[in-house]
């Protein structure tokens, strides 16, 4: 008898690139070979001491180790409006504007489930960090893909957006610092996006992981800044990047009441909260001396000048990105004919650097990798020595 395993949602899935990818660096890491990763947007570094320290003193308290209530503790989410209010001058009321998530991927998987029906249309841009695209796909919707290009900064074009599409979606997701292209917007870009979610009355949903990480000055807009915003969106907020929190697993979904119940409804079901030490002490975070935040910016910006600086010396020029943790580099002429899958694999192969193929991003994610700035600066000097030595 064959028993049939998979669900329809899990076939509607393509094969996850960067299995393959991670299927080669562990293979060659087990032969013994160094593989530098500039692979994967990992933080490198500890979450700061003043942080951990509260998470260790609450994990003491015997009365913390049991359930946690999945929308987070009362206190963590008026940690989180405050930071709001004093970061963007944004107002939020705490028990209705407000959830803790189990980091923002868990809160966007979750918000697309008990948002979307079988066959709703949700906007989506393209290239794309893997789940906005895919997380629609196991809620069984339909993406509708939204081209970025480079000739437009890889900023969604609103003409495209406001062709009437039919039928209309229910769903637009955004991502700026943008996850993989590093592209950035102002707030007047949010302006339009609210508009016109208004007109049309499509729900927005804007995940903002890189809201620290921006560099030269720049200061990233959020969404909810813009008048109106609440009417018809919300936006997510991580501690993984600016914290290096990542293993934390501590996100937030602020803005819409409607939304935030509907996400609330569907956890409730799904999960029980994150652990009350580290929700406490992502109280701390928030509330906490921000040099930490700085000295995570400082050392972003710096690897981030002696990636590009390195890379453009030996002949692949590649652009500055304003934010993120990561480069967007176009592969160079001479190997545009590999395609970013077989690119990767040589450069893995024969520079022993992992790098993430951007076609893992979606199909307009080809022709590009993305480089992460995730190793110090004397591996980023070494992965720029062996990709010279390997290319060039």
């Amino acid at each position: 008898m064959s028993m049939r395993v998979l669900s329809r949602r899990l076939e509607r899935l393509p094969p996850y690139v960067f299995h393959e990818v991670n299927a080669l660096k562990m293979k060659l890491r087990r032969d013994g070979v160094d593989i530098i990763d500039l692979g994967m947007g990992n933080p490198d570094q500890p979450t700061p001491d003043h942080i951990i320290d509260k998470m260790v003193e609450v994990a003491h308290d015997p009365k913390a180790h049991g359930y946690s209530p999945s929308a987070g503790l009362p206190a963590l989410k008026r940690a989180i409006c405050r930071h709001y209010d004093r970061r963007f001058g944004v107002s939020l009321a705490p028990e209705s504007e407000s959830i803790v998530t189990i980091g923002s991927k868990e809160g966007i998987a979750h918000i697309l489930l008990a948002l979307l029906d079988p066959g709703d249309q949700a906007i989506v841009p393209n290239p794309a960090y893997p789940l906005h695209l895919y997380g629609v796909a196991i809620a069984n919707g339909n993406v509708v893909s939204l081209p970025l290009r480079e000739e437009k900064n890889f900023v969604p074009d609103m003409e495209m957006l406001t062709r009437e599409l039919w039928p209309k979606p229910k769903v637009m997701i955004f991502n700026f610092p943008h996850n993989p292209t590093t592209a950035t917007v102002d707030i007047s870009f949010f302006e339009e996006i609210v508009d016109f979610a208004k007109r049309q009355n499509i729900i927005v949903i804007h995940d903002m992981a890189y809201s620290d990480i921006a560099f030269d000055g720049f200061e990233v807009p959020s969404m909810l800044q813009v008048k109106g915003a609440k009417d018809v969106g919300v936006e997510f907020y991580t501690m993984s990047k600016s914290y290096n929190m990542a293993g934390a697993r501590v996100g937030f979904c602020l803005g819409n009441p409607k939304i935030i119940h509907a996400l609330s409804v569907i956890k409730n079901y799904y999960d029980y909260g994150v652990y009350t030490p580290i929700q406490v002490s992502a109280i701390a975070a928030l509330d906490g001396p921000q040099d930490c935040v700085r000295v995570a910016r400082k050392r972003y910006q710096h690897r981030r000048d002696t990636l590009v600086e390195g890379l453009t010396r030996i002949g692949w020029n590649v652009p500055t990105p304003k934010a993120s943790m990561f480069l967007w580099a176009p592969i160079p002429d001479q190997y545009q004919h590999m395609g970013s899958m077989a690119f990767s694999m040589k450069l893995m192969k024969e520079a022993e650097v992992a790098v993430s193929p951007g076609v893992g991003f979606g199909d307009n994610g080809e022709g590009y990798v993305r480089i992460s700035l995730v190793e110090n600066d004397h591996r980023i000097r070494q992965a720029i020595r062996n990709i010279k030595r390997a290319l060039f």
